[in-house]
């Protein structure tokens, strides 16, 4: 079968197109034929160096993936040959999604939306269940508080501001000019341009920040919570602010593989309160091009690899 390989840590030429025996699935497997693999930020951040994720053995990559079942292994009974699937499976661990195949827990995986392209689909998991988990498991979001999300045009944060204003909540998303209607259009009640302005000067009694880029920004973001007010940020566990005052609460938090997650999600979908923004797709042979374009930091919703 094709798939995308790395040789070593590098940059995105390290990426190239091999062939590679098809895996077999073993006990809880299935077998899934990729159609789409969804490309993010952890991909391109670990190919780079290893970063914090332990890859097992160098060299397959990518963990979203949206595709059909071609086999069952012993034991599943959740899938059958044929359905449609969409999942992150064994993340922290590669899961090998850049690929014509990948093997993969059959309960780390959930059926596909069907008014989803497997395109489409491939956009959802990781991103789409760090929102999830971040907003409902870790921050516990209530109907009437204020979310502000950052980078809310992004791969998270644009699930993140759909996600939050289906549990009821007042969205607010900070991102450059030019994506405010995009941001507006899912759903966020205020935008604020951070290139024009610094956003604790303008806001204030926030419930719940979502905060995808670390560093300043968390410490920041503390300043615009009120009493009960919680912090999840998602770069790493020394973006947590050292020192949080009493009374709020800050948080790091790593998705994980999570079916009854990925089926809340694609309930979102189904009922059309959840959409994926695709603002590339590349063939499977063109990701180093797709890991290029999301290192320059300005898509706007997800990259996706077609692999059929």
């Amino acid at each position: 079968m094709r798939a995308v390989v790395v040789s070593e840590w590098g940059g995105p030429e390290v990426l190239t197109e091999t062939e590679v025996e098809r895996p077999e699935p073993g006990l809880g497997e299935v077998l899934v034929r990729v159609h789409a693999a969804g490309v993010n930020p952890v991909d391109w951040k670990t190919r780079a160096s290893g970063g914090l994720i332990a890859w097992g053995e160098l060299p397959q990559v990518g963990w979203d993936l949206s595709g059909t079942v071609e086999a069952a292994g012993p034991g599943v009974t959740a899938f059958r040959p044929g359905d449609e699937v969409f999942g992150m499976p064994l993340f922290p661990r590669q899961a090998s999604a850049y690929a014509e195949y990948a093997v993969v827990p059959a309960r780390q995986l959930a059926a596909k939306p069907a008014g989803l392209s497997h395109v489409e689909a491939a956009a959802l998991p990781l991103a789409a269940l760090t929102a999830w988990q971040a907003l409902v498991d870790t921050a516990a979001v209530r109907p009437g508080e204020r979310v502000l999300v950052h980078a809310a045009a992004g791969g998270v944060g644009h699930f993140a501001v759909q996600i939050a204003k289906a549990l009821g909540a007042y969205v607010i998303g900070t991102a450059s000019a030019g994506k405010h209607e995009l941001v507006r259009s899912l759903g966020a009640d205020e935008v604020v341009d951070y290139r024009e302005v610094r956003f604790e000067d303008v806001l204030s009694d926030v419930d719940v920040v979502l905060d995808g880029m670390g560093g300043e920004t968390a410490e920041r973001s503390l300043k615009v919570l009120r009493a009960g007010g919680r912090l999840v940020t998602l770069p790493g566990p020394d973006d947590v602010p050292a020192a949080v005052p009493a009374g709020l609460r800050a948080e790091w938090m790593l998705v994980e593989p999570d079916q009854a997650g990925l089926r809340e999600i694609a309930a979102l979908v189904e009922r059309g309160a959840l959409k994926p923004v695709v603002e590339t797709v590349l063939p499977l042979a063109e990701a180093a091009r797709a890991h290029e374009i999301g290192e320059r930091g300005r898509t706007a919703g997800k990259i996706v690899l077609s692999v059929v």
